[in-house]
């Protein structure tokens, strides 16, 4: 309908305008949708934006655009509102045929298809294989895999990435601290390492080392071979059993990915060597203080950074280089990045890095989503630890007390970069209060009705709909209408809050109608209408809630 108006617009603009003094194809013509129903259905200030090539007064110009406007049977009444704002009234029919068009597209509607698809990287959670998926964590898993669906319904094609930091300081303070728990050294003695994870999850670790049992992980198995003393076998073990755990969580939480890629594979192959090469080339390197820098200055970063430490071994933003390198050599041209908010400081220095090696990829690359902290609550307050985790609230934990559709509805529902507070006893109430339960309670009340009917749904497609005139079927299908721009916008804008946010006020349009209306009534034009506005409304929020990964039961 949109994109209706837009060329009435446009045709309207070409006639009163003298295309030699300015072309009409330049135009941006925005529609919005107004607040109030009473300022129509679309609203343009194609007027204002008119007002200076013309040279003069808006509404003296939006009455022009009104009369040059070519008739069509979609719009019934067009005002001008304010200084020059053109309202758009949509005729009862053009609003009415959004529900065949929900009914005849089902699950496709609100996908966004059309064209070739490309391709997309979207790497989330990349935990450190050092413990269980903390709460933080778990919000990466909820964004990133809503960024997933949303880009899928769009057209994209999506690879999903975890990426593990499986070396650095904090796996060998894994190693020891698996040791120090297999020689049975207590986290309360003085002996523990001082930088030591105390979870109870290091004892099962050092317990099945112990045993020699065979671990596996998503893509790889370890054997253990029992000798404590064998710092490398504890390594290997240690971390491929904290993948498998990581994987269950994954599962539990329905997150699936495509690829799994190793920082310690980056060594082994050579990638990061062979970037560290191609940055000294490249000229953007320097010796200082017995230290290789990278002068990320050139680059917009504040200082220069160091890549190789004057002690030896390389800084951490290094293999994110040629991590990213690598990804941009696998062919992805767009990669998005699902990270916590405490990745902020590397995004300049990677992308100085990726510049440096001047192999043409552009300078905002990759993009980045990043996160807020979680703070979990339960009866007022705050709830900080896990015994399995020792120091944190893990995702296993929430996924148990309220479950997986409320976990992903409630860690999706804010935008990624405010704080968020997950109240346990909000996300466990089956009450109107509970958003995700007010979402899915509209479905299964869709549901109930329609069993009653007994009905083919396919046959509503047919429907009559010309009875769909009061008040709250109008606004039912006008939300309906919104929900393709929804998607839309929301892949633009990597914002997968939008759909949680779209889905609560159609639910709650949804709750006023079924509240104020009979569907199973005598006349059968009427009732049959409503069935199918209902069916159209049930599918809508089969597909919003399929974006988000949450379920659409059909009993309550």
């Amino acid at each position: 309908m949109k994109q209706i108006i837009t060329d009435l617009l446009r045709q309207a603009a070409k006639s009163i305008v003298d295309e030699t003094a300015f072309d009409t194809s330049t135009l941006a013509i925005t529609l919005e949708r107004p607040k109030s129903s009473d300022h129509g259905d679309f609203a343009t200030n194609i007027a204002m934006q008119l007002a200076k090539p013309l040279r003069q007064n808006p509404r003296a110009i939006a009455e022009r655009i009104i009369q040059a406007l070519p008739t069509s049977a979609y719009v019934s009444k067009v005002e001008i509102a304010g200084a020059g704002f053109i309202n758009f009234f949509l005729s009862a029919d053009s609003k009415q045929t959004i529900v065949k068009e929900v009914l005849n597209a089902g699950e496709t509607f609100g996908k966004n298809i059309a064209g070739q698809q490309q391709k997309v990287q979207v790497e989330f959670v990349s935990a450190n294989p050092t413990g269980p998926l903390h709460v933080g964590h778990g919000r990466g898993a909820a964004v990133g895999d809503c960024l997933c669906r949303l880009l899928d319904a769009n057209g994209w094609d999506v690879t999903r990435e975890f990426y593990y930091n499986d070396a650095g300081a904090q796996i060998d303070n894994l190693v020891i601290s698996v040791i120090a728990r297999a020689k049975g050294v207590s986290v309360d003695d003085p002996a523990f390492p001082e930088n030591g994870y105390r979870g109870d999850y290091i004892v099962d670790i050092a317990n099945a080392f112990l045993a020699k049992e065979t671990v596996k992980a998503a893509d790889t198995a370890e054997i253990a071979n029992g000798n404590i003393d064998d710092a490398e076998a504890v390594r290997n073990f240690a971390v491929a059993y904290l993948r498998h755990e990581q994987d269950l969580d994954l599962q539990a939480f329905q997150i699936k990915f495509d690829v799994f890629s190793l920082e310690s594979a980056l060594y082994t192959t050579g990638k990061v060597e062979h970037t560290v090469q191609a940055l000294i080339n490249s000229g953007h390197t320097y010796e200082q203080d017995d230290a290789l820098w990278l002068r990320t200055t050139d680059f917009g970063d504040d200082k220069d950074r160091v890549m190789r430490k004057k002690e030896g071994g390389y800084t951490y933003f290094v293999p994110d280089v040629a991590y990213h390198l690598d990804k941009w050599n696998r062919g992805f041209k767009r990669v998005i990045n699902e990270q916590g908010a405490d990745h902020h400081s590397t995004i300049t220095r990677v992308r100085a890095g990726l510049q440096a090696l001047n192999v043409g990829i552009p300078q905002a690359w990759p993009d980045y989503v990043l996160h807020q902290m979680v703070t979990v609550m339960r009866g007022g307050e705050e709830v900080k630890l896990s015994k399995r985790a020792g120091s944190y609230v893990t995702l296993r934990d929430l996924i148990e007390e309220v479950g997986c559709d409320a976990t992903r509805y409630f860690l999706a529902a804010r935008r990624a970069d405010s704080q968020l507070v997950f109240d346990i006893d909000l996300a466990r109430a089956q009450t109107n209060d509970n958003p995700v339960y007010y979402i899915q309670y509209a479905h299964a009340r869709i549901c109930s009705v329609l069993a009653q009917w007994g009905g083919d749904i396919a046959s509503l497609q047919q429907a009559d709909l010309s009875p769909l005139e009061s008040t709250s079927e109008t606004t039912l299908m006008q939300k309906l209408s919104e929900y393709p721009e929804v998607v839309s916008d929301a892949c633009q804008e990597l914002s997968p809050h939008s759909i949680a946010t779209y889905l609560k006020e159609l639910a709650s349009d949804l709750h006023s109608y079924y509240n104020d209306t009979k569907f199973l009534v005598d006349d059968v034009p009427t009732k049959l209408a409503r069935m199918a506005l209902i069916a159209a409304t049930q599918q809508v929020l089969r597909n919003g809630l399929t974006l988000l990964g949450v379920s659409a039961p059909h009993k309550m």
